[in-house]
């Protein structure tokens, strides 16, 4: 991945109800969802849920396939996965390791300035529990 890739998946994910949806398809798993079940989801039209997923798909971020009439879209876990690579590559001076590189001697959880970490929530969006 390189800086220019980063920023369009950052930019695809920068905008609140694409963000929400991205989540909401990644949990749904591969079977996927129709822009009207996503758009009910977040209370939001059908066109403008359309025209995010068009957004998220131009990112590689999500996938969609014909099922009848409606288009069935799926979260591409694939470029979240190389983003958060990139990002956290050179982070840290070393702290973070890739999933491949973990060893019993990369620490549990790098310590916060402050107690976020306590405080994440489950935040209920239609049928779907998130942590917030």
């Amino acid at each position: 991945m390189d800086e220019k890739q980063a920023t369009v998946l950052l930019s695809a994910l920068s905008h609140e109800t694409r963000l929400w949806a991205f989540r909401i398809l990644a949990q749904a798993g591969p079977q996927g969802l129709s822009a009207g079940e996503i758009a009910d989801t977040l209370s939001s039209r059908q066109n403008t849920m359309s025209s995010h997923l068009k957004q998220l798909a131009a990112a590689r971020l999500v996938t969609g396939r014909r099922a009848g009439r409606s288009v069935m879209y799926s979260a591409n876990l694939g470029p979240i996965a190389d983003l958060t690579a990139y990002l956290a590559d050179d982070c840290c001076a070393g702290v973070f390791a890739k999933p491949d590189q973990m060893t019993d001697s990369a620490p549990d959880k790098i310590p916060m300035s402050d107690s976020k970490a306590d405080k994440k929530q489950a935040r209920q969006v239609g049928g779907f529990q998130l942590l917030t």
